[in-house]
């Protein structure tokens, strides 16, 4: 039986990105993510990788473009106003079809916010952030051995999809310690991908990383393939976890630290008779449409439980296209809802909520 090992959420992380193969991070000190940041200034000098505390969010993410251009696996973490600093990089990598890793652990906002724990960059992450039509894969860890799992994930998807990956956390899961069975070893291939700036040694044509397209017919193709790429992303790779929704009648959807408190009030629901089930989204984008349509046919009602104003309440609106009413129970600003908050929004839910 593989060994636990207790560790905080964003340690976690770190580990499980050298163990996928990542030897160079690039970053910047900020709340509640600074510990990945340290940790990988202790571990990538003794494994012979690179730790760089960029003089900025801007220039930490400039460097991730380049590490990805040369074909190598990357990673760059930061909370919500850093990585707003890094979107312009960010979707410059996007444009250019880089795989790279983004860490965002979530603090409160909009502006300097706070440092509590916080959702609400869901749509920053989720509508792409930065400029142009893209989209980066979207995963979003419900506890500390999710944290690590979904690294190694992130990492694997963005190289087989040539699509920038950001791990999305909250700042309850980066700080929380639990135990966690660390994943293996990934080994990667040892030459370099064909697309990759790696130098020619004048046996091919160069390689050239670019987002730029002065042609208005070129860039147009570039963006029809790149969302064909997502489509067969999300056709094959959505994920999604659901939790007593057999006979469900309300529908909880949440992610992260709220799917948590969440789990524990639809116990309660139904020890008072209460039919509630849960639909957790793994991958926020692409975003698992086709359960919640499906629950949609089932449920009363559902209920969205989040760290923010409404903000995944929209998707959940899409996905059932407005089939069933969709309710919101949400906390802001560092707070986050208890049990008995949740149990209470399930209960109007099952009475017919605010209609």
């Amino acid at each position: 039986m593989a060994e636990k090992v207790l560790m905080k959420g964003n340690e976690a992380i770190a580990e499980a990105a050298i163990r996928a193969g990542c030897r160079h991070y690039f970053g910047y000190p900020i709340t509640p993510q600074t510990e990945i940041a340290a940790y990988m200034a202790k571990r990538m000098p003794k494994i012979g990788g690179t730790f760089l505390q960029a003089e900025s969010e801007i220039a930490a993410i400039n460097m991730v473009y380049g590490v990805a251009g040369a074909g190598f696996r990357v990673m760059t973490s930061s909370s919500s106003p850093g990585v707003s600093l890094k979107q312009e990089g960010i979707s410059y990598i996007a444009g250019s079809d880089l795989p790279a890793l983004i860490v965002k652990v979530q603090r409160g906002g909009p502006g300097l916010g706070g440092i509590q724990p916080s959702q609400s960059d869901y749509f920053q992450a989720t509508k792409g952030g930065g400029h142009g039509d893209y989209h980066l894969i979207v995963l979003a860890p419900a506890s500390v051995q999710e944290m690590a799992d979904l690294t190694v994930k992130a990492f694997d998807l963005s190289d087989k999809y040539r699509i920038p990956a950001m791990l999305l956390a909250d700042g309850t899961m980066g700080q929380m310690m639990e135990p966690v069975v660390l994943p293996e070893e990934t080994v990667l291939e040892k030459s370099a991908p064909d697309w990759a700036v790696t130098g020619t040694e004048c046996k091919r044509p160069h390689n050239i990383i670019n987002s730029l397209y002065l042609s208005p017919a070129e860039l147009e193709q570039k963006n029809i393939e790149r969302f064909e790429r997502y489509a067969r992303l999300a056709e094959k790779e959505t994920m999604w976890e659901e939790f007593m929704m057999e006979d469900a009648e309300v529908c909880i959807v949440s992610c992260g630290i709220t799917a948590r408190v969440s789990r524990n009030a639809i116990v309660e629901a139904r020890k008072q008779g209460i039919k509630a089930g849960m639909i957790r989204p793994i991958t926020l984008w692409p975003f698992p449409k086709a359960p919640l349509r499906k629950a949609a046919d089932q449920v009363k009602r559902f209920v969205c439980v989040e760290l923010n104003m409404g903000q995944m309440r929209e998707d959940v609106q899409l996905a059932v296209e407005c089939k069933k009413p969709v309710d919101l129970c949400f906390r802001v600003g560092g707070m986050i809802p208890s049990p008995d908050e949740v149990l209470d929004a399930i209960h109007k839910a099952n009475e017919g909520g605010n209609d």
